[in-house]
């Protein structure tokens, strides 16, 4: 498809500016070599790809000449392939006094920081940012648009005055885009051409990237372990259910999440809680990291999750929601960090927002194009509860529907099309 801007780019600009070495890491094929390629273009540098299996042999036979053989800023794709040995041949390059940015480029397709043959973290020179696959704003903006983030007029605005809006956005187009996701190749595939292209995907990325990084001796197990978190995208995480579907021991499957988290096929969003709230439960929410590929490997289509009654509808479309939101966040240069939300009640919240001065957004989503006044029940509770220790900390709390209508429904609440994600007011 035609090149589109990524709302990361101001941001990885900024990051080549003011630091010696910037890693841009983020799941296989979400558009990470497209970026960095324009990059190395626009700044008359060199990039040179690891997935090379010759120029990856000339970067492990001698690191140190590899490094000085290129111009700033040099653009490795792949790095994770070349391992420690090339990490500390990096350190030491960066390291040589003259404090020089914008010097090199590091893009991989696991995460740096977990990469078990990558132990150096190049702590205090670089910075790390993750490029997820496009959101539904970066493929609705043309070039020259500037982006507009929600999540962050959720903590600055008040939503409660806000005027009413109405959108043309129905629920079959949002379970198309839920079912289509965000892989730049599959935007203008078939639903048959999407289905192989996420099954050849999975394949590639368990087969090749995760056997290329670690021991493991059950193989034919991860993609079983995968499809079941497709299954089970946005429910609470039970390892020990999910060792006794699978017929493995409860370390085997952890072991294999774990991978998974690695190469960003999945994440999981870890229980909020504030000391002086309300108990909650611990467990950490597991999401597929594009809707898309959960659908994909479920071998689900639009009109299938299209009924009313589908069992599948509503987890596929809050992982679908949650995820724009994660982009949203990642383009964001406001610290934020996301979570979940239950008491010992058993009253949740799909996502909660916390802003690093402790400011909160909830978020509850429903695959309802009628939404109702009980749709917002938990977050008027969490609100009154979060009020009762910690008055405003809740900047707004926002129930995602697949309705026409945005109206405000009191106290810093509102009732929002889902596609106030990608369309928000201005």
């Amino acid at each position: 498809m035609d090149e589109r801007r990524r709302h990361l780019s101001s941001s990885l600009g900024e990051a080549l500016d003011a630091s010696r070495v910037v890693v841009l890491h983020g799941p296989r094929q979400s558009g990470k070599s497209t970026l960095a390629r324009r990059v190395a273009a626009e700044r008359g540098g060199a990039y040179v790809t690891l997935d090379d299996d010759d120029v990856l042999a000339v970067a492990l036979d001698d690191p140190h000449a590899f490094l000085r053989a290129f111009r700033p800023p040099m653009v490795i794709d792949e790095v994770q392939r070349a391992g420690d040995r090339l990490v500390r041949a990096l350190k030491i390059a960066v390291d040589d006094g003259t404090n020089a940015t914008g010097r090199f480029l590091l893009t991989g397709s696991s995460n740096f920081l977990t990469v078990p043959t990558i132990s150096e973290s190049l702590a205090g020179r670089a910075v790390i940012l993750t490029l997820w696959p496009f959101s539904q704003a970066e493929l609705r903006e043309s070039a020259e648009q500037c982006p507009h983030n929600v999540v962050e007029q959720w903590f600055e605005d008040d939503v409660a005055p806000r005027r009413a809006a109405s959108s043309g956005t129905s629920r079959t187009d949002y379970l198309a885009m839920t079912c289509v996701g965000g892989f730049p190749e599959v935007q203008r595939l078939s639903a048959a051409g999407r289905q192989r292209w996420f099954s050849a995907y999975a394949e590639t990325v368990v087969s090749r990237d995760i056997a290329q990084l670690g021991d493991i001796r059950r193989a034919a197990l991860l993609p079983l372990v995968l499809r079941l978190a497709a299954a089970q995208t946005s429910g609470e995480l039970n390892v020990s259910r999910w060792a006794d579907q699978l017929g493995a021991d409860r370390g085997t499957v952890q072991s294999y999440l774990g991978w998974l988290r690695t190469v960003f096929l999945v994440h999981e969003l870890p229980s909020w809680r504030r000391n002086r709230t309300a108990r909650v439960v611990r467990r950490p929410k597991l999401h597929i990291a594009d809707s898309g590929l959960a659908a994909g490997l479920l071998g689900l289509t639009e009109d299938a999750v299209a009924s009313l009654n589908h069992p599948m509808t509503g987890p596929l479309l809050e992982t679908f929601a949650v995820n724009e939101i994660i982009r949203l966040c990642a383009a964001s240069e406001m610290p934020v960090s996301l979570h979940h939300y239950r008491d010992s009640s058993q009253h949740e919240v799909d996502l909660v927002i916390e802003r690093s001065d402790g400011a909160v957004v909830a978020v509850e989503i429903k695959a309802t194009s009628s939404p109702r006044a009980d749709d917002l029940r938990n977050l008027t509770r969490f609100r009154d509860q979060l009020d009762a220790v910690e008055p405003g900390s809740l900047r707004a709390g926002v129930l995602l529907h697949t309705g026409a209508n945005t109206l405000p429904q009191g106290d810093r609440l509102l009732s929002a099309s889902l596609d106030t994600l990608w369309n928000p007011p201005r």
